[in-house]
């Protein structure tokens, strides 16, 4: 299990696009993801999951893998994350 802590950049937050982008960064591996915003732990290959986290600007949430090429998920999505959903 491959966890990391990352926080919401993009002023809008996420929404339906950051949503999608990162459904479909989760699915192109094996690992499970999923996302926790304080005691609620979604499946992060769901895009109505992520949206009802409610992440706004600055929020902190924790991504966790789990399979064969967990690291490697866990860093493309951290990436997203970084780049704030290449909206800004």
């Amino acid at each position: 299990m491959t966890e990391k802590m990352v926080t919401v950049r993009n002023r809008a937050g996420i929404h339906a696009r950051p949503a999608a982008l990162i459904v479909k960064t989760a699915n192109q591996f094996s690992a499970n993801l999923y996302i926790e915003k304080d005691t609620m732990r979604i499946n992060g290959k769901s895009i109505m999951g992520i949206i009802t986290l409610g992440a706004s600007y600055r929020t902190e949430l924790k991504i966790i893998t789990e399979g064969s090429d967990e690291e490697k998920a866990a860093s493309a999505i951290e990436e997203l994350f970084l780049n704030r959903f290449e909206t800004e």
